[in-house]
């Protein structure tokens, strides 16, 4: 890489978990997610990045999605992400950008659970539903804890969570849709993401499913991938007591990220904490 310096230091722990390894998702997961037309949420980060005037702390970075367009906003941005699928698609990504840009980013291999940069920062996010990939009650404010203590006294925390229609997470399950499509090697190849939810735990507020990667020149399928992956799910009053828990107070929630209320209508949760004065 060309940019920052990908730092191992003040990380331990280990990775989230063996089965978000994102090994088959994340040459796809560009491609795949430039095709989703209702994914608007990269205005609503930068636009706090910008107002913070930065550094900023991305927790679960992924493959740059939002982490780049804040650098190319001209505001320096630290990432961490535990999966190393991912963070090579964003190093060759990094490559590719101007030096002033590569110069913004610094990139840190880490537990979102466990991490310590050693550092304070104005502004933290965690977007796209990263938060989903806790499973426990023990480890989602083991998140909310470590990305707090990476925060300023007056910093904020910013993420989202989607809000669960509990009528769809039940539904459907073992059936395989297509639910993405797009194409590549300029357009002789078809890609299709094919989604089987596999169960749902209702204790545990957990639900498991397989992407299924099918790659057709014509009619012709050349290529088949499977990624089994878990999400957690959220409640609002359980995303409330997790941020009492971890000592932190709501600035803002929104139902979307048009900023609509948090209310029946909602398609997110997302919030803007801080540090709770109180604690």
């Amino acid at each position: 890489m060309t940019g920052g310096p990908v730092s191992r230091e003040h990380l331990g722990g280990k990775a989230m978990t063996q089965a978000d390894s994102y090994d088959i998702l994340a040459p796809h997961y560009d491609a795949a997610y430039a095709s989703k037309a209702d994914l608007i949420d990269v205005p609503f980060y930068v636009d706090l990045a910008r107002q913070s005037r930065g550094p900023v702390l991305e927790i679960a970075c992924g493959t740059g999605r939002v982490l780049l367009e804040i650098a190319r906003w001209g505001i320096p941005i630290e990432g961490v992400d535990n999966s190393p699928a991912m963070l090579g698609v964003l190093k060759a990504k990094l490559e590719r950008e101007a030096r002033e840009v590569r110069d913004r980013v610094t990139l840190h291999d880490g537990d979102m659970r466990r991490f310590r940069l050693g550092k304070k920062f104005p502004l933290a996010i965690i977007p796209f539903r990263a938060m989903q990939h806790m499973y426990t009650l023990q480890d989602q404010v083991d998140a909310l804890t470590a990305a707090a203590a990476h925060l300023r006294e007056d910093g904020r925390l910013a993420f989202d969570v989607f809000y669960p229609k509990f009528h769809l997470l039940e539904a459907g399950v073992g059936q395989e849709v297509v639910d993405l499509e797009w194409t590549e090697d300029a357009g002789r190849r078809i890609v299709r993401r094919y989604f089987r939810k596999e169960s749902v735990d209702k204790i545990q507020q957990v639900f498991a499913f397989t992407f299924i990667f099918r790659t057709y020149e014509g009619e012709k399928l050349v290529r088949e991938e499977i990624e089994p992956l878990k999400l957690g799910y959220y409640t609002y009053p359980h995303l409330r007591a997790l941020f009492l828990l971890a000592g932190l107070g709501v600035v803002e929630e929104y139902g979307s990220f048009a900023k609509t209320p948090l209310d029946n209508a909602a398609t997110d949760m997302i919030f803007v904490v801080r540090k709770s004065r109180t604690g």
